[in-house]
């Protein structure tokens, strides 16, 4: 049933509604330059299958489904399969790999430096631009947000709280030897490590809401990114989150990963409440979306292995077939979008830099990188406006430091265009036909993976020299730990005001 309900939202992306140049370059004109508020909100490891509005019948995630009912959704969006990759693409506009992030440590995750973000072009034409949460862009000071467009930054580090790997990729000692590590934790703030109170999530939002609201009271326009470690593991939640599942028998790793995610939504409503204090929504874009595909799609109840819900699909998070990329997006705008729409395009996080860009008026200069994106203004005006088929390349990455990428150019690969996903250089399915991958079609259309197989050739041909962290030596020490000691040693760690009006 459920499955049936979300391949029927699938299916409309593949009908496509034809509409005059001149119409689209019109309704585009309505948006560009309009320079909303904008606040994205972008969760770790939460896919398809974890809220209730896409019918999972176990989570309660009632603001997620009121922000589902008052959006444009665009049905067909796309990410990477892991985290630090998403936010490389998102920031860049274009693939990961041509920002040299190939994986999400050993160096690898550090968005290069010859990258441009288009927090530093919002920055240029008026914009605040602020992080509260995960940034996993590189710890070292030079890849700090800081240094990449952030006016105001309030992250921990790594790739998640209490991680540590070798190399600069590690998070802030003490969180690392909390037994409860999301609880409590230390974090940065601009330059100034500080010591904050109660669950992260909550941390989180409640400086990211204090920080919005003197935007507003200053009527500076801002960007706001609100990008949780919640839900990715260890499954960590307050306990009252965790009481309902305790009690209908579901383990400890299910218990904490739905506590987390009834526990963003608790969130995202107080958020939500305090945009309809503000009388907000007429003057911001408001998104949410997931970093890549669902994780953990089985669980224990009661003793006895269950598989959970996954909205149809037959992988997650990592994966290179559809549900380790197709993820929920979102956007509310008042006056602007309309409630219920399902935008069916095939679209992506690379396509971000250039919306944000043209909404906020901000001018992308020749010099910077070539980008992969595009803007999505022609469908935020009109979401039966004609959109051109596109070539979407997909790769886990992941091979082990030192390896010759060759060696994996075709290991968890993918290519995806509005009708075909090619899998592994093997595997051919009809998306427009079977959303879910049930059937390979590869022995009936030759032609089609001879044209996807010369794209992917020369997209790997292109991508190839702009790997440069490939050869990268590991730092000697932990970027994050040495703040923290020298901090520690000459001021100590203040407290942060963790509570709204504190």
């Amino acid at each position: 049933m459920f499955k049936t309900h979300v391949a029927l939202f699938l299916s409309i992306s593949f009908l496509l509604f034809p509409y005059t140049t001149e119409a689209i370059t019109r309704a585009a004109e309505n948006l560009q330059g309009s320079r909303p508020n904008i606040i994205l909100i972008m969760t770790d490891d939460q896919g398809m299958g974890d809220l209730s509005c896409m019918g999972n019948p176990i989570l309660q995630t009632p603001n997620l489904d009121r922000l589902y009912r008052h959006s444009t959704r665009f049905t067909d969006f796309h990410v990477s399969p892991t985290c630090a990759p998403t936010r490389s693409a998102i920031f860049s506009g274009r693939h990961e790999f041509r920002n040299g992030v190939t994986h999400t440590i050993k160096e690898r995750e550090r968005m290069a430096l010859s990258t441009t973000t288009f927090p530093q072009l919002l920055r240029k034409v008026g914009y605040e631009t602020g992080i509260f949460g995960k940034w996993h862009l590189g710890d070292e000071d030079a890849y700090q947000p800081y240094n990449r467009g952030f006016s105001e930054v309030f992250i921990h580090g790594a790739g998640g709280i209490g991680q540590s790997y070798p190399g600069s990729c590690a998070d802030f000692p003490p969180n690392r030897l909390s037994e409860s590590r999301y609880f409590d934790n230390v974090i940065l703030h601009n330059q100034t490590i500080v010591q904050t109170e109660g669950f992260c999530t909550d941390v989180f939002f409640e400086a990211a809401t204090m920080w919005i609201e003197k935007q507003r009271q200053s009527n500076i326009p801002f960007f706001a990114y609100i990008s949780t470690n919640a839900p990715h593991g260890p499954m960590l939640a307050p306990s009252q989150y965790k009481k309902r599942f305790a009690e209908d028998g579901w383990d400890e790793i299910i218990q904490g990963r739905y506590g987390m995610i009834e526990n963003i939504d608790d969130n995202l409503g107080k958020l939500m409440n305090k945009m309809d204090q503000w009388g907000a929504w007429e003057d911001t874009l408001f998104i949410f979306m997931t970093d890549n595909g669902q994780a953990r799609g089985t669980g224990k109840r009661n003793g006895k292995s269950e598989k959970m819900f996954t909205a149809g699909f037959k992988t997650g998070k990592g994966s290179p077939y559809e549900g380790g990329t197709h993820v929920p997006a979102f956007w509310r705008w008042d006056g602007k979008l309309k409630p219920g729409i399902d935008i069916p395009a095939l679209t992506a996080h690379i396509d971000l830099f250039e919306t944000f860009c043209d909404l906020a008026d901000a001018t992308i200069p020749e010099s910077i990188q070539k980008r992969d994106g595009k803007s999505l203004l022609p469908l935020l005006n009109d979401s039966q406006a004609t959109w051109a088929d596109r070539t979407l390349f997909i790769h886990q990455g992941r091979w082990e430091k030192g390896d010759n990428p060759d060696d994996s150019k075709f290991k968890n690969c993918a290519v995806r265009t509005q009708r075909w996903r090619f899998v592994n250089n093997s595997q051919l399915y009809d998306i427009s036909n079977d959303p879910f991958e049930e059937k390979n079609v590869a022995e009936e259309h030759p032609e089609v993976i001879s044209e996807l197989r010369k794209a992917y050739d020369l997209w790997w041909a292109e991508t190839l020299p702009l790997m440069v962290n490939e050869d990268a030596p590991y730092a000697e020490a932990q970027p994050q730990a040495v703040r923290y000691q020298k901090q520690l040693d000459s001021i100590g760690i203040p407290r942060w005001p963790t509570k709204l009006g504190e």
